[in-house]
């Protein structure tokens, strides 16, 4: 994940939210660690935040990050609902609120982890007409989350890990209608 945030622009014309399973306290360092090595600021998300574009946000350890519409625009929800996939937050419980709130507008990047979390969530984007994109096998130090993804026919691309970046930023600027960028990542970063 450190390799993609290095590679987006600060200007990156998309909000983006991000789950990566880790437990609460290394969340706050991983954000910490992101935003030093990225143009964009990254933080650790916060109840009611509003996304805005050229901006991160990591789901908080222990706690679910979906989005939810407001007069304001979308914006971050937090709970603490019981866990998916043995997973809290989740990458499932994400993408389903994205593919409401953003549908067709929506971008899910699926990163290298353990397990199939991401898997419905991806049914609800690709249901939502958003787009899906996965890591391959080769760079993936995992292929499970990816890998199932990929094998039940739901990513539009399956890259190399040094191309995601790339591709988010083509997408972001080519489909202006792009709104939001959603990673999600296994145990490694």
């Amino acid at each position: 994940m450190t390799e993609i945030f290095r590679c987006l622009p600060a200007e990156l014309p998309v909000p983006i939210v991000v789950v990566q399973h880790m437990p609460p306290v290394f969340t706050k360092y991983l954000a910490q660690r992101l935003d030093s090595v990225s143009p964009l600021a990254v933080r650790e998300a916060q109840e009611g935040e509003l996304l805005k574009p050229g901006t991160a946000w990591l789901a908080p350890g222990d706690f679910h990050m979906q989005i939810h519409q407001t007069a304001q625009g979308p914006a971050i929800h937090l709970n603490q609902e019981p866990p998916e996939n043995s997973c809290r937050p989740a990458v499932d419980a994400l993408f389903r609120s994205v593919a409401q709130v953003i549908g067709p507008a929506s971008l899910a990047i699926v990163l290298t982890g353990m397990g199939r979390d991401g898997l419905l969530g991806c049914e609800a984007i690709v249901g939502s007409k958003g787009r899906v994109v996965v890591q391959n096998e080769a760079t993936s130090v995992v292929w499970g989350m990816p890998g199932a993804v990929a094998e039940a026919g739901l990513a539009d691309l399956v890259m190399p890990l040094p191309s995601i970046a790339a591709e988010i930023v083509s997408l972001a600027s080519q489909r202006r209608t792009v709104a939001l960028t959603t990673l999600a990542a296994g145990a490694t970063a």
